[in-house]
């Protein structure tokens, strides 16, 4: 199905709760400027002669080397396109950052070009992001509908005046976008609504697989569309960009109905108890199935966690969630049933800070408190990343009483990536000329690749790109020789950081070595007055050493007599030299030191 689409006039967005309500529309489209429908006479002909093919440019800005942050733009000529746009988690370095997001300066000084960002699904490593990349690009963006409305949910609580152009796409639907043609493909994944993403170029079709796999028996009956893949394959694709996240994972990845079993003899096992389930709050296959043995062994289950709640009470009103009424009840209810018959279902699979569990964990949740009478499953494997996140959240639980079910000899998590005999069909269906393995750390990028070859893709045809890297493919072939900035931005709350700049360095040295605080008082013939004062933080206590004080004394006085005319900001910088000099000389270590200089008139 043909449509022309363009991305000034109109806005569809789905319905979210306390906010206005518009009635949602199969497939809207928009008419207008960008991706114009031209409509031949009857009769006429096209030109005969074409003009010569330019050069596509594939240019990942995030999602290569890494877990998150996934961000591809496709170009060609005056038209881009980019796939997908989200958020990784901080590592333990990153102090008091919050997330972390793709740098898109080269889609800001190309803005011109940009016509739209195509979604694949709703997780956050692929929507996460969406606030602050709009507020600069402000292009329309193409999802399916569960997607748009964790989008929309998003965006009204980041943004609540801005008013995005959200426009709903089915698998199989085909839109055009400047110089693109786009087909978006059914895919099995963790969450419903996920989408592999065809872009038909002047040179040829990329294809990307988002984040896939093949399962047979998926929870939402929508399983990957084995025949839009192999006709591609057929009909010849050009470029391929498949997920690498389990490329390392010999067989194949188990369907998430293997996990009915596990959860009925976990319900089984611990029938006198209260559980407590962490799982992605976006996993909604995953909460489909809780739901589902919850009412056959007559629990009840509540939901804890605002981004889980949020999900939940989405997919119930869109239809993507079925339960019987009586088998949800709010948290707020909770008192008003025996533990035994209770299932809490709640975030924090990954340690996140805020997160239900690990305000659980730490006895902060206002609701919950866990005790020796409780069992918690985690419904997840740790990211690359936050395993020390995830095992202190652990120990503490331990620490609490609690009865923990973590780990792989747990059996319950499923992957929702592809293993390695899942990827060599993939590949051996679409046979592309070109290949990119996307979606994952390095070493995965490097499995992946192999695997590539062993299916018959040249090995010179194969490209282990990282973030920034522009892979040039022209009628004559294809090389990676030029890069645009790419990197990371540091997000602590709503504000943005530096690209991966100042900040950090800064809260890194604080953590390292402390801060020194000097401040003067000088009169107004330039006079010091009485003795500096001094403050430190995470350092050696000045009251602990009165014979250092007197010396950090000694070298104020000194900057201050010899530069006693100087302007403050020159005198603040000569402050700081002497006494770093003391500091690396007691300290071994160049901490910060702050001067603040107050004159008398």
């Amino acid at each position: 199905m043909d449509k022309t689409v363009n991305n000034d006039k109109i806005s569809v967005t789905v319905p979210m709760q306390g906010a206005k309500k518009h009635a949602i529309r199969p497939r809207p489209y928009m008419t207008g400027r960008v991706g114009k429908r031209t409509v031949l006479p009857q009769g006429a002909r096209l030109p005969r002669k074409a003009p010569p093919l330019g050069n596509l440019k594939f240019i990942p800005l995030g999602g290569l080397g890494e877990i998150g942050k996934n961000m591809y733009a496709i170009e060609y000529g005056d038209d881009i396109v980019v796939i997908d746009s989200g958020l990784m988690f901080p590592d333990e370095e990153m102090l008091g950052i919050d997330y972390v997001i793709p740098d898109i300066s080269y889609l800001e000084e190309n803005k011109a070009k940009v016509r739209a960002i195509l979604i694949t699904h709703g997780h956050e490593d692929h929507i996460g992001a969406l606030p602050f990349v709009l507020a600069k690009l402000d292009v329309p963006v193409y999802s399916a509908r569960l997607t748009l409305g964790m989008i929309e949910a998003k965006l009204a609580e980041a943004m609540p005046r801005y008013h995005p152009r959200l426009i709903e796409v089915v698998a199989g639907e085909r839109i055009k976008l400047g110089v693109f043609g786009v087909t978006f493909i059914s895919v099995c994944h963790s969450i419903p609504d996920a989408l592999g993403i065809a872009v038909e170029t002047p040179l040829g079709v990329v294809l990307h697989t988002g984040d896939f796999k093949i399962d047979p028996t998926p929870v939402d009956n929508h399983v990957t569309d084995y025949s839009a893949f192999a006709e591609l394959g057929r009909r010849g694709v050009l470029l391929l960009a498949s997920d690498s996240t389990n490329a390392e994972r010999d067989g194949f990845t188990k369907s998430e109905k293997s996990l009915i079993g596990a959860i009925d003899n976990l319900l089984r096992t611990y029938r006198n108890r209260r559980i407590i389930i962490s799982a992605f709050a976006s996993n909604l296959h995953r909460v489909q199935l809780v739901l589902d043995a919850a009412a056959r062994f007559n629990r009840k289950v509540i939901f804890a966690g605002r981004s889980m709640v949020n999900n939940v009470e989405l997919a119930i009103r869109l239809g993507y969630l079925h339960a019987d009424a009586e088998t949800i009840v709010p948290l707020a209810e909770m008192d008003d049933y025996p533990e035994s018959r209770l299932v809490i279902m709640t975030t924090g699979s990954q340690g996140e800070p805020f997160s239900g569990l690990v305000l659980m964990s730490k006895g902060a949740h206002h609701r919950v408190k866990l005790n020796s009478r409780d069992v918690v499953a985690l419904f997840a494997s740790a990211i690359p990343g936050n395993e020390k996140m995830v095992s202190s959240t652990i120990n503490r639980l331990f620490e609490l009483g609690c009865e923990v079910l973590y780990g792989r000899e747990a059996g319950l998590h499923v992957s929702g990536h592809a293993s390695r005999e899942e990827l060599k069909m993939l590949l051996s269906m679409v046979r592309p000329k070109y290949f990119v393995p996307v979606h994952g750390e390095y070493r995965m990028q490097v499995r992946h690749s192999q695997l590539a070859e062993e299916v018959g893709v040249p090995e010179k045809n194969i490209f282990i790109m990282s973030n920034g890297d522009v892979l040039t493919i022209s009628p004559e072939g294809a090389s990676v020789r030029t890069k645009v900035q790419a990197g990371a931005v540091l997000v602590d709350g709503m504000a943005l950081g530096e690209k991966e700049g100042s900040i950090l360095k800064e809260r890194q040295e604080l953590s390292e070595n402390g801060v020194l605080v000097v401040s003067a008082t000088i009169d107004k013939r330039g006079k010091l007055i009485g003795d500096p004062y001094f403050e430190t933080y995470g350092q050696i206590h000045f009251r602990d050493a009165e014979s250092m004080r007197q010396e950090f004394c000694e070298a104020v006085r000194r900057a201050v007599r010899h530069d006693s005319g100087a302007d403050d900001e020159y005198l603040k910088k000569q402050i700081v030299l002497r006494c770093k000099e003391l500091l690396r000389k007691y300290l071994h270590s160049a901490s910060p030191v702050i001067p603040i200089i107050t004159r008398l008139d």
